[in-house]
């Protein structure tokens, strides 16, 4: 698959989204370029990884509406697309495979070395400085706050170094997660002592 047909598929996937927000159009930009980063060093298929990794979150604005999990849907909408655009059939379902299964908390396990890449660059950008920003946006879109968002941080994103499947991506997790435990310390601290000075005023 070139470039072109690359461009092809994103301008159709950005149809789908009318706004930004933590799993926003950014999203699968940064999600794609870190599955060209560890798809070259773990000799991935770039004509499956690449359609996968820009159509894996293509059904994310309407997993409220549907009901359905946006993993199955977008790997529908990716089938349907590809193959009514005579793409390479051999390829499609292994395309459709590493969609379905890029969601690490649900579903089926990736099988192929291209899933397994696109779940470790899913996950990578939970983590570092994007993980944090996002971490927050998402609480935010759920009208929550610090303490919800500090809880995701602790109950998901700070296990995700131990749950890679490729050797690049456990490299890069390894540096995001220090950042991540960076700044839930500096942060466990700052609430913290924000509550004791709080506490010594009403007394």
């Amino acid at each position: 698959m070139d470039s072109t047909e690359n461009e092809t598929i994103l301008a159709y996937v950005e149809t789908f989204f009318t706004q930004s927000g933590s799993h926003g159009l950014d999203h699968i930009l940064r999600v794609t370029r870190l599955c060209e980063e560890i798809g070259r060093a773990e000799g991935a298929d770039m004509q499956i990884l690449i359609p996968a990794a820009l159509f894996h979150d293509v059904a994310r604005p309407l997993e409220k509406k549907t009901g359905i999990p946006h993993e199955e849907e977008g790997a529908r909408i990716a089938e349907e697309y590809l193959r009514k655009n005579s793409f390479d059939s051999e390829r499609i379902p292994a395309i459709v495979h590493a969609i379905r299964t890029h969601r690490y908390s649900t579903g089926p396990k990736p099988e192929t070395p291209e899933a397994k890449i696109l779940s470790d660059a899913d996950k990578l950008d939970a983590m570092g400085a994007v993980g944090i920003a996002r971490t927050f946006m998402q609480a935010g879109e759920h009208g929550e706050g610090i303490e919800s968002a500090n809880d995701h941080i602790h109950e998901k994103l700070l296990k995700l170094k131990d749950l890679m499947y490729t050797d690049k991506a456990a490299e890069i997790a390894k540096q995001r997660h220090a950042l991540l435990k960076q700044f839930t310390d500096a942060l466990e601290d700052e609430t913290t002592n924000a509550a004791i000075i709080a506490r010594g005023n009403k007394e």
